[in-house]
C-alpha cells in the first residue's frame, strides 16, 4: 500500500433517530447507557419532520451545531458520512467517505450489510413514500406494530447473520417511542388521548414533556443489549426533529420553529 491510498473503512457503524425526540427532554432525561456514548449536544436538524430530516441524514447531512468549528459536532466543518459530490468538502475530513446513492448505498458499496428498521409509517414499505427511505437496505423491517423490543430483536438476528459471514454492519434503527403520543410498551398511560395535538384546545404541554421523557429512558434501558452488541463500533444517535409543546401557540411538528429543528446529538467514532 503506498502512502497515498486508504484502507477501505470495515468498522461497523449504528445509527439510531430517536423520532420527534426535544433536545431538552433528551437533557433531561436519565439514559446513562445513550449518555455514556459522548457527550450530548445541543444541534439543529436539517429538516423539522421524519421524511425530509431522514433523506437529509441518508446524504450525510446530520445534526449540527453551526456556531462551533469542530469535526461532526458541526457537518458543515467535517461530515461524520460524506457522499462523494455531496455538497461543501468541509474544513476537515469527514469520518467516513461514500459513494453511492446514499449512505445506505455507500456503505452497501464498502461491503458492509445494510441493515434497518423504522417504525413511524414514513419508513412503511407498503407505501410509495415509505419505499423511498427504506430503499437502499440490503435488508428492512417495518416495526410499526411491535415497536422497540420486536424491532431490537430483528436487527441483532440481522446483524449476527452478518456476522457470521464476516461481514461489516451497517445499522439503521428509527424509533416511535418518542413520536407522539409519546407511549413505550407498558406505560401507564392511555396512548389514545394525545397531549400533543395540532390546532387542540386541550393539549397538554407538561404531560408532554413527562412522557417523552419517560419514553426516553425506557428506551435507554431496552437499548442496552444492541449497544452491547456494537461495543467497538462506531456509534450516532440523534432526533430527526422535535415539537412544539405550546411555543408561539404551535403545537407538535411539520413546520418550522426552533423547538422543532432543535435536537440531541451524541456519538462515539472510534
Amino acid at each position: 500500500m503506498t502512502v497515498t491510498e486508504v484502507p477501505p473503512f470495515r468498522r461497523d457503524v449504528l445509527f439510531v433517530t430517536l423520532d420527534s425526540c426535544r433536545y431538552d427532554t433528551f437533557a433531561a432525561a436519565r439514559a446513562p447507557n445513550l449518555k455514556s456514548l459522548g457527550p450530548v449536544h445541543r444541534a439543529y436538524s436539517p429538516s423539522h419532520f421524519t421524511y425530509g430530516a431522514h433523506a437529509a441524514f441518508f446524504m450525510g447531512f446530520t445534526p449540527g451545531d453551526p456556531a462551533r468549528a469542530e469535526p461532526y459536532v458541526n457537518p458543515k466543518y467535517a461530515k461524520i458520512f460524506r457522499m462523494g459530490g455531496g455538497g461543501h468538502a468541509g474544513a476537515a475530513r469527514a469520518y467516513v467517505d461514500l459513494e453511492g446513492r446514499s449512505i445506505v448505498d455507500g456503505f452497501r458499496r464498502l461491503g458492509h450489510a445494510a441493515l434497518g428498521t423504522g417504525a413511524v409509517g414514513w419508513f412503511d414499505p407498503a407505501t410509495a413514500t415509505g419505499r423511498v427511505l427504506a430503499a437502499d437496505f440490503g435488508q428492512f423491517h417495518y416495526g410499526a406494530a411491535g415497536g422497540l423490543r420486536e424491532q431490537r430483536a430483528w436487527l441483532l438476528a440481522a446483524v449476527a447473520a452478518a456476522r457470521a459471514a464476516a461481514q461489516p454492519v451497517f445499522a439503521f434503527l428509527n424509533l416511535a417511542e418518542t413520536h407522539v403520543p409519546y407511549y413505550h410498551e407498558g406505560a401507564p398511560w392511555d396512548p389514545a388521548r394525545n397531549p400533543c395535538v395540532p390546532f387542540a384546545r386541550d393539549n397538554d404541554a407538561a404531560e408532554a414533556r413527562r412522557r417523552q421523557i419517560a419514553c426516553v429512558e425506557w428506551i435507554d434501558a431496552e437499548l442496552a443489549p444492541l449497544l452491547a452488541a456494537f461495543a467497538e463500533a462506531a456509534i450516532v444517535v440523534c432526533a430527526d426533529h422535535g415539537d412544539c409543546w405550546g411555543e408561539d401557540g404551535l403545537w407538535e411538528h411539520g413546520i418550522h420553529h426552533r423547538a422543532t429543528l432543535e435536537v440531541p446529538l451524541v456519538f462515539r467514532l472510534p
